[in-house]
């Protein structure tokens, strides 16, 4: 465990000495809370769907926790060019444990950042319904960031430089996003839509997080936490094995 730790550390140090990345990745965050949930907050009330705000900043949340983790993944990839990567893995430990440690690094470090717009979004006037619904955001959020940090250490283990990466985040990660129903209800979509968001993995993890905060759940509290918690077993074992094959 020592190996784990170890990497762990390495990156939650790293994300804390990089204070000009942790401001700089609330900017886009804070366009979709401010510009979104008070420039849309009137047509969404009109609607009879209630208060925007309360409805978008679990997704904002979601949105943070799934780009922080993402790009975790590509630190791996700076890792391999700058040959870190190479040193490690030729250490006499398990590459699991390595694999493990790294992921459980990006998660932690993504569960900061998305508790960082969280206590913004609390500034700007959300308010969760109790104290137990916010303990359970929490778990919610740290599911998010498991799954992803593992989708990101798969991604960064099967790429060999930044250009795939930047590929990767055009066609994978911003449709994920804006199919996860963090901007819009998921209700009384099209069939085809429908069926898209229910493949998105986002999908159950901003459901989850709205219907901890403001108990507003589309598919069900359990539902979410099954389906999030399955994922993040796959993709663990999917990237324990990219990263078992991984040559340098």
């Amino acid at each position: 465990m020592a190996v784990v730790y170890a990497l762990w550390l390495r990156e939650v140090k790293r994300y804390l000495r990089s204070r000009a990345q942790v401001l700089a990745s609330l900017g886009q965050p804070l366009m979709y809370l401010l510009v979104l949930g008070f420039g849309l907050g009137p047509v969404f009330e009109r609607a009879g769907q209630g208060d925007y705000l309360q409805f978008v900043a679990p997704g904002v949340v979601g949105m943070t926790i799934l780009f922080s983790s993402i790009f975790s993944g590509a630190g791996l990839l700076w890792d391999r060019q700058f040959g870190f990567l190479k040193e490690t893995l030729v250490a006499p430990v398990p590459r699991i444990q390595i694999m493990v440690g790294r992921t459980l690094g990006g998660a932690t470090t993504a569960l900061a950042q998305g508790t960082l717009v969280l206590t913004v979004c609390l500034i700007a006037g959300f308010r969760p319904h109790d104290a137990a619904g916010g303990l359970l955001g929490a778990l919610f959020m740290a599911l998010i960031a498991v799954v992803f940090a593992a989708l990101g250490t798969i991604i960064g283990a099967t790429l060999k430089d930044m250009q795939g990466f930047q590929l990767v985040m055009n066609f994978l990660v911003m449709p994920i996003f804006f199919l996860s129903g963090a901007l819009y209800p998921l209700s009384n979509l099209p069939a085809a839509l429908t069926v898209t968001t229910r493949l998105d993995p986002l999908s159950y993890g901003v459901d989850g997080l709205r219907g901890a905060f403001i108990n507003q759940s589309h598919f069900g509290l359990g539902t979410d936490f099954a389906i999030l918690a399955v994922l993040a077993g796959v993709f663990l074992a999917l990237g324990a094995r990219a990263f078992s094959r991984l040559q340098v």
